[in-house]
């Protein structure tokens, strides 16, 4: 009974952590925080949060700790459920959701 209770704890605790992604050989392993539900991009792809930068292409998310990269893909499950722009669009890709086909 104890020993369930401290497995189910630590499942839930690990789901709702940040995610950890296999990095290069001689890179560190960097931990991504899931981004908010509505994001804001203005007239470049890009979003900052907590030390990270975010590079939204394709109706993809990816991150870094620099802006010029590595960059790295972040987890759909910690994809935004929204992307907004600010001002025109420029190059952006039209956002359907996460599916590409207007579902999320």
């Amino acid at each position: 009974m104890n020993r369930m209770f401290i497995t189910t704890s630590l499942a839930a605790l690990l789901s709702t952590a940040c995610v950890v992604t296999p990095a290069p050989y001689g890179v560190r392993v960097d931990l991504a925080p899931p981004l908010p539900v509505i994001v804001e991009l203005g007239p470049e792809p890009y979003y900052n949060q907590g030390g990270y930068h975010y590079f939204y292409d394709n109706n993809r998310w990816r991150y870094s700790r620099s802006r010029s990269g590595p960059w790295m893909d972040l987890p759909p499950s910690h994809y935004p459920r929204e992307t907004r722009y600010k001002g025109p669009r420029g190059r952006h890709d039209d956002d359907r959701g996460r599916d590409g086909r207007g579902r999320n």
